[in-house]
């Protein structure tokens, strides 16, 4: 039989402080996420940030949390039950970085039925802050597995995509469309990480799939920036503002790098980013939702794991 894990970043057991504290103590204690050296960073990190961050993140996920849980898990776990229904010869499982169900049980589970693994993380782009940990954990495991690096230039899921931004697209006189994506340290993109490539490829295979989509109309800009250091620019919401000192009030925006709503989206995005828009003087603001359970994305996300692994037989043949 033949496994498949879909990885995402994961989330908290519960909105409280407790469980957030938990939560983000391993994230960001990571070192594919935080580069900085373990001796300056940690005492930083459990002596300012997880006290102050704690309980303000927890406020944010208590206004996202659903009666279900929380929106990433269960998206991906909606995700993971189309897969499997398109893959019923398979045997389909989930798992997130951070938090649970943990990678490495997940992985050993499916190891006792499975000859074959294919592990998928749910990350169009690669990134050593999202794929680093990942391809860590599996591999503390010693369970041979098929690894998907990035999907970000597949054409099914840039038809897919391209679909999304064309229908919202339509629906107003937009000024910009906004290509937003979670940016990363640019320490990493000096030590070589090729995800500023991979996003703007990203935004160009869209491009390629809508002829009607002004292209001075559209922006790729990065998100969700953390702590002192410098980031992945243009930022979000640094654009937003300019935007409208621009005369440019109606804006669409497109978040590739989230397959599923989640913090950034939900949150970040539709309350904070928002507010930053419309106190600045902005009329139309209006988001392209994450793919999250469509239908067509767990069609695309199957038929990558079967390519893959037949992939990965040929190579080894």
């Amino acid at each position: 039989m033949n496994g498949l894990l879909l990885v995402n970043l994961g989330s908290p057991a519960s909105p409280t402080t407790a469980d957030v504290h938990t939560y983000l103590q391993q994230f960001l204690s990571d070192r594919n996420v935080i580069e900085m050296s373990p001796a300056l960073w940690q005492p930083l990190l459990r002596g300012i940030i997880l006290p102050t961050r704690s309980w303000r993140s927890a406020t944010f996920y208590q206004h996202i949390w659903t009666k279900e849980g929380s929106p990433l898990v269960v998206y991906t776990q909606r995700i993971a039950q189309q897969v499997q229904r398109r893959l019923p010869d398979w045997q389909v499982a989930y798992a997130m970085t951070y938090g649970q169900p943990a990678i490495g049980p997940a992985l050993e589970k499916l190891a006792t039925t499975c000859d074959h693994i294919v592990l998928l993380p749910l990350f169009p782009q690669y990134t050593q802050s999202t794929h680093g940990g990942i391809l860590q954990q599996a591999a503390a495991t010693n369970i041979p597995v098929t690894a998907v690096h990035h999907f970000y230039d597949e054409p099914s899921y840039l038809d897919i995509l391209a679909d999304q931004v064309g229908q919202a697209y339509q629906q107003a006189d937009y000024d910009t469309v906004l290509f937003s994506y979670h940016s990363i340290p640019s320490a990493m993109v000096k030590h070589g990480d090729p995800y500023p490539t991979e996003c703007q490829a990203t935004t160009q295979g869209v491009l390629d799939r809508l002829p009607d989509l002004p292209r001075e109309k559209v922006q790729t800009v990065y998100q969700s920036k953390f702590g002192p250091m410098p980031w992945q620019k243009p930022y979000l919401k640094n654009t937003l503002m300019q935007l409208v000192e621009l005369g440019k009030r109606n804006v669409l925006l497109v978040t590739p790098s989230f397959v599923a709503d989640c913090l950034e989206t939900l949150e970040e995005d539709y309350v904070d980013n928002y507010q930053t828009f419309k106190a600045s003087g902005g009329d139309r603001y209006q988001m392209v939702a994450p793919m999250n359970d469509d239908p067509r994305f767990g069609r695309f996300l199957a038929d990558l794991a079967q390519r893959q692994l037949t992939k990965a037989g040929d190579a080894d043949a």
